[in-house]
């Protein structure tokens, strides 16, 4: 009785019965249903710190005395602003994925590449990235 039971539990797995199909489901998984690229701009905070380390040593090498100090500190307050308004200025091409998952649900993840996505690509989000199956 119980090898006939086995064959026939078997057999159902293999004929593509739910039971296989609950071996398939997959938590993370959907359609990619939407792609948008959009472009991060950066905050200037580190470049305007880099801008004036730059700057500061730069102006250092100027004068002498109460000049150097001057010419120190000009340095660095210029040099601080040029790297904030370069810092601003440089963009990040980002792309925002939405993804009908297979439970319905929908999920919208950001990422850096689409490579081999497009609409309608099988995916699983793994680390917040969509990923093709």
């Amino acid at each position: 009785m119980k090898k006939l039971f086995a064959l026939l539990l078997l057999s159902l797995v293999a004929l593509g019965s739910p039971l296989s199909a609950m071996a398939d489901e997959c938590s993370n998984c959907g359609k990619v249903k939407y792609i948008e690229q959009f472009t991060e701009s950066r905050s200037g905070t580190g470049g305007a710190i880099a801008g004036a380390v730059v700057g500061g040593l730069l102006g250092n090498q100027v004068g002498g005395g109460t000049g150097k100090t001057v010419a120190t500190v000009a340095g660095a307050a210029g040099g601080a602003y040029a790297g904030k308004k370069i810092a601003e200025n440089s963009e990040k091409v980002r792309y925002r994925v939405t993804v009908r998952m297979d439970d319905g649900s929908t999920q919208t993840v950001e990422q850096g590449s689409v490579k081999g996505l497009q609409v309608g690509s099988l995916v699983k989000i793994s680390k917040g990235k969509a990923k093709l199956r």
